[in-house]
């Protein structure tokens, strides 16, 4: 079982029931859109951030998206630490039918993808330090030039991270949860430019 001190944000119930399983943590749902509605839960979840930062998991389709962009756009970038599930088809156990996008979301995903997302933030500090820059995802025309938006889902399906992230959330997922060694991999079997 995993130990994490800093509080994890997901969508429902489900969610939070798949986390408990893993790790001892604080976690606190959003109750889907209910970000967009409850000022108290805004104002919560600012003071969670406040404190220690939170770790933002989210469904990787787009109303997962959207969620995550809400809960990033009000707190300080320092303090929200964003872990992005990958694209996986199927239905949760207890659905009738798939999501609208026919995707896994964090109730659903394998419980070691999880823990291994998670091991980082278990019982310590994370190492932030960023190897990918936004000059860096220009240079290897990830962002700016006219095809940039599809290399970005072509890496991120390699990456396994969701394919409708922006040039600045794949970046920083990139930083987050991808090795360099990966991170070069994956780029160099898209046949793009040399990463240095």
């Amino acid at each position: 079982m995993l130990n994490i001190s800093k509080p994890i944000i997901v969508e429902g119930k489900y969610d939070r029931e798949k986390i408990l399983s893993i790790a001892n943590a604080r976690v606190i749902t959003t109750n889907g859109f209910g970000v967009f509605k409850d000022k108290e839960l805004t104002k919560y979840i600012r003071k969670l951030a406040e404190k220690e930062g939170i770790i933002v998991l989210t469904d990787s389709d787009g109303a997962g998206l959207v969620i995550r962009n809400k809960i990033n756009s009000i707190l300080p970038k320092d303090k929200v630490f964003n872990i992005y599930i990958p694209e996986v088809k199927g239905k949760e156990k207890r659905k009738k039918e798939p999501s609208k996008q026919g995707l896994l979301g964090v109730e659903g995903i394998d419980s070691g993808w999880l823990k291994n997302a998670l091991a980082e933030f278990d019982g310590k500090e994370p190492d932030r330090t960023a190897y990918l820059t936004k000059t860096d995802m220009y240079m290897l025309g990830l962002s700016g030039k006219s095809e940039s938006s599809n290399l970005r889902k072509e890496l991120a399906r390699k990456l396994d991270l969701p394919t409708n992230l922006s040039s600045t959330s794949l970046l920083a997922a990139i930083n987050l949860l991808i090795s360099e060694e990966d991170f070069k991999e994956a780029l160099n079997s898209l046949g793009t430019k040399d990463y240095e």
